[in-house]
């Protein structure tokens, strides 16, 4: 049974509750004393998570299926006492990979969600635009499990239909802005490619 002086690093807190405490003592990198029998303390981690956050074909507000990889690193506040407290109360004793698992899946629903009202113009032109309507959304909405969203980077975007016109002639029209004639062109044979005869 731990008792004494208890010491923690600073990527970690130490939670003690018990007798003495109408709510848990936080210590976030620091040192409590603990009464043996009377009193529990327990550790959670303030280490920084890296999470790759993926969106395998989601259709953009145009109609065009995309897979769009972002990155982001979220970590439980240390310094914010209410954070600290709440992300207590939602993982304590709980191991780092669900709290992982738990946010990886808020990021990915955001980040979908942010695909689809966006079009793909949108997306390739203003990366940094998608980045932090992502980091913003996905930010108040883990702050009440005690989760920071530290920084959101879009890393990756790709096409996941093969030849697909669409995408050619969206991302076409951005980049090259291909005269008129020369797009109907590319509808038309496009159009006609996709019959046998």
């Amino acid at each position: 049974m731990t008792w004494g002086f208890v010491t923690c690093g600073p990527n970690e807190a130490l939670v003690v509750s018990g007798c003495c405490y109408m709510k848990p003592l936080l210590v976030p990198g620091g040192r409590a004393f603990v009464w043996p029998s009377v009193q529990r303390v327990q550790r959670i981690s303030l280490n920084t998570m890296t999470l790759q956050v993926e969106s395998p074909c989601v259709y953009t507000s145009q109609g065009v299926p995309i897979s769009v990889t972002g990155i982001a690193q979220v970590k439980i506040q240390g310094q914010n006492e209410d954070m600290l407290l709440t992300a207590c109360e939602q993982f304590l004793g709980k191991p780092e990979s669900e709290i992982q698992h738990i946010a990886l899946v808020t990021l990915e629903g955001h980040q979908r969600a942010i695909m689809g009202s966006m079009t793909v113009e949108e997306i390739y032109k203003d990366r940094k635009k998608f980045s932090k309507q992502v980091f913003e959304v996905a930010s108040s909405d883990l702050v009440n499990m005690g989760i920071t969203v530290v920084s959101y980077t879009l890393k990756d975007i790709r096409d996941e239909e093969v030849l697909s016109p669409k995408i050619f002639i969206y991302v076409a029209m951005f980049y090259l802005h291909i005269p008129l004639l020369y797009l109907l062109c590319f509808l038309f044979a496009a159009f006609f490619s996709s019959f046998s005869f």
